[in-house]
């Protein structure tokens, strides 16, 4: 065997498995890009001036694509910077950083 042919067949495991990784990054990169564009979704979702608080239900419903995974749109919440909270047995979220604006509008209900 000649040092050309050496090379040529060593070469072809060498591209493929290149190949190979190459596209298993890039679908890798693409899962993540989808997690972040998520958890931006619910982070602009829950920043609304109007609403400091949303449902479970409103959120699912409005970021879709979630009906069979909700533990998972529940995962990119908290990496979003939400809390959940429950009323009336309903599951709702807020913004952590939204907490004295809450609590503000929880205060001035009740007076």
């Amino acid at each position: 065997m000649t040092f050309t042919e050496t090379i040529i067949i060593s070469s072809i495991p060498a591209i493929l498995s290149t190949t190979l990784a190459y596209m298993k990054l890039k679908q890798d990169l693409n899962a993540h890009k989808t997690n972040i564009m998520a958890e931006k979704a619910a982070k602009r979702l829950l920043k609304h001036k109007g609403y400091i608080d949303r449902s479970f239900e409103a959120i699912k419903k409005t970021l879709g694509g979630w009906d069979d995974e909700e533990n998972e749109l529940r995962k990119i919440l908290v990496r979003a910077g939400a809390v959940r909270t429950y009323k009336d047995d309903e599951e709702w979220w807020y913004l952590l950083s939204r907490t004295d604006e809450r609590i503000a509008k929880f205060r001035g209900k009740k007076k």
